[in-house]
């Protein structure tokens, strides 16, 4: 949770000045700029410069906190508190106990922030081509960062076929139960945390 000295996506207990203070202030103004102009006028009809004068900040300033329009729904700022959650997890687990414990630091951290959790954003990524698509694009990009987290971890290589086999096994389940939103969080979490001992189970039916 935010604190006075902490923001969402910053890690517990670190302070944060003035200038990042406004960073996230300006951050937040643009996304909320944003989903009011799609929600009015839709997605592709809404542009860079309706955001930024909407956000009352300039063309250029929009750019300098998010390379797209894209991106202004796609990205997260939660990249500082997964690293923490991450370099936190304690050495010599088995890799389902390693998956678990993952999962649920990740999940607590994205449930717990409102914009990363918030269900008009993940209904306009479904909605959206362009915005699937992107989406898309990130999830192969956390599969490919958690491949190289359990190589390291596990002391394998990035290529080892079983470990290749396992995480597209896990990402496959965890992606499509995530992208359920008629769920509660913690019957959400129960449920890939179920489908995690299915799988260490070997998918008994």
């Amino acid at each position: 949770m935010a604190t006075p000295t902490t923001a969402p996506g910053i890690s517990p207990g670190r302070r944060i000045g003035l200038r990042e203070k406004n960073k996230i202030r300006t951050r937040k103004a643009i996304r909320e700029a944003a989903m009011g102009l799609f929600a009015e006028h839709g997605y592709t009809q809404t542009t860079v410069e309706q955001i930024a004068r909407e956000a009352e900040v300039s063309h250029t300033t929009f750019f300098r906190y998010f390379a797209s329009k894209e991106q202004v729904v796609i990205s997260d700022d939660l990249e500082e508190a997964r690293a923490a959650a991450t370099a936190a997890i304690p050495p010599g687990l088995g890799h389902f106990d390693l998956l678990r414990r993952l999962v649920t630091d990740l999940f607590q951290i994205g449930s717990t922030d409102d914009w990363a959790s918030n269900t008009e954003r993940m209904r306009l990524i479904q909605a959206e081509p362009v915005l699937r698509t992107a989406y898309q694009i990130e999830s192969d990009r956390a599969i490919s960062e958690a491949t190289d987290f359990f190589a390291e971890y596990t002391g394998r290589t990035v290529d080892d076929f079983r470990l290749r086999v396992f995480i597209a096994a896990a990402g496959g389940v965890m992606f499509h139960f995530a992208q359920s939103d008629d769920l509660a969080d913690d019957e959400l979490l129960r449920g890939l945390l179920e489908a995690i001992d299915l799988l260490e189970q070997g998918l008994p039916l």
